[in-house]
């Protein structure tokens, strides 16, 4: 059998089977997300640590290929210790400060096993060809690309199935491009990568058995940006790849994270205060539901994905189309959705009756009943219980 086959089919088969496992598991020791705010999309607890399954998936596909060098030991080690991270935080819950200084020591393995920035292409006409980082400025950029990819990742897990398929998406394209640029051990890679988080879809995907949770949320993250560096050297293919291609692809995860950001500073919260401003959120807000919500996020990613493909190949005018394209659509859904409907409902402008009040929160019901399969009508319930 292909080895590149092989290994996509051994991580989805492994993550698929020993899901079901982890979700007994986790309902027994209580690993569960209770939905306690309005933050949360779904009705009834939840497990969440598809993460280990997803992992599972992965490593076995690595045990297969049975090759190992210094840097995929490194990201192997790295991966195991984001995972550690994440359970823990999981279940016992970890200050964000103390979650990001893991996650730093995780980028540290991967900077220590060779997985680097180790340099960028000068763009500018004069000066040298390419430019190669100091080893502090190194050890600096690649770990800021590292927590911050996978950070992002980890925001835009809010709904059943959303950072698995994005993830899933994302992966494929990356797989693509480096086999476009001759870079089959990170193709390799990526393909196991695909395979887990589409055996891991199979039950996470609206309506959701289990979510993977901050574990499997930041190894999907942190195997991207890591993944994305192997072999990285100063050459011009290598850091367009391991920089701009990367982007590109994970331009909705990106975006949302850095909308977030600048969305919290602006209203003078903390970074790291959850709110319901994401993407996701907005285009729930417009009446979508999950599935279509969820949907909808897949198609501009795809979009993306294909445009990094395209930049791959040089096809630069497509690629800016394309990226138009995605662009307009976030656009649009920030602009429709940026008042989201529940919101004008819960804060009239005067004092309703009981019977106007609900006529004017109705079409919210009918949205949300027509659109809702099960737990989808937990906006309506919600209003009823008020």
């Amino acid at each position: 059998m292909n080895s590149y086959l092989a290994s996509f089919l051994i991580a989805l088969a492994v993550t698929a089977i020993t899901t079901p496992i982890i979700i007994k598991i986790a309902s027994k020791i209580g690993a569960m997300d209770i939905p306690m705010d309005d933050r949360r999309m779904h009705a009834k607890p939840v497990p969440y640590l598809g993460g280990v399954a997803i992992y599972l998936g992965i490593m076995a596909a690595f045990l297969y290929r049975g090759e190992i060098n210094q840097q995929l030991l490194g990201l192997t080690l790295g991966s195991t210790m984001i995972l550690i991270l994440g359970v823990i935080d999981d279940i016992k819950g970890l200050r964000a400060r103390t979650k990001l200084v893991g996650q730093i020591a995780c980028a540290a393995v991967l900077y220590f096993n060779t997985v680097q920035i180790r340099g960028m292409a000068n763009f500018l006409p004069w000066g040298p060809r390419y430019i190669n980082f100091p080893g502090v400025v190194a050890f600096l950029v690649t770990v800021l690309w590292v927590v911050g990819i996978t950070n992002t990742i980890n925001l835009i897990d809010g709904l059943d199935g959303l950072a698995a398929g994005i993830s899933c998406i994302s992966c494929m394209a990356v797989a693509y491009t480096a086999a476009l640029t001759d870079r089959m051990g990170t193709c390799l890679i990526m393909l196991a990568v695909t395979g887990a988080t589409l055996g891991f879809l199979l039950y996470n995907f609206y309506p959701a058995k289990i979510f993977m949770g901050d574990a499997g949320a930041m190894l999907l993250g942190y195997l991207l940006a890591g993944v994305s560096l192997i072999g990285d050297k100063p050459t011009k293919s290598t850091t367009l790849f391991a920089t701009i291609i990367p982007i590109l692809i994970l331009a909705i995860p990106i975006f949302d994270t850095t909308f977030a950001i600048v969305r919290r500073m602006a209203s003078r919260k903390p970074i790291m205060q959850a709110d319901k401003g994401h993407l996701h959120h907005r285009i729930m807000a417009m009446g979508f539901g999950q599935r279509r919500t969820v949907l909808a996020l897949y198609c501009i990613s795809a979009i993306m994905g294909v445009a990094g493909i395209m930049w791959t190949m040089d096809m630069r005018l497509e690629c800016a189309v394309l990226a138009l394209i995605a662009a307009t659509l976030i656009t649009i859904f920030l602009g429709i959705g940026s008042k989201p409907r529940e919101e004008e409902c819960e804060a009239p402008a005067q004092p309703l009756e009981p019977e106007e009040e609900y006529e004017s929160c109705a079409f919210n019901i009918e949205e949300v009943e027509d659109s809702a399969e099960g737990g989808e009508r937990i906006e309506a319930a919600a209003y009823e219980n008020k």
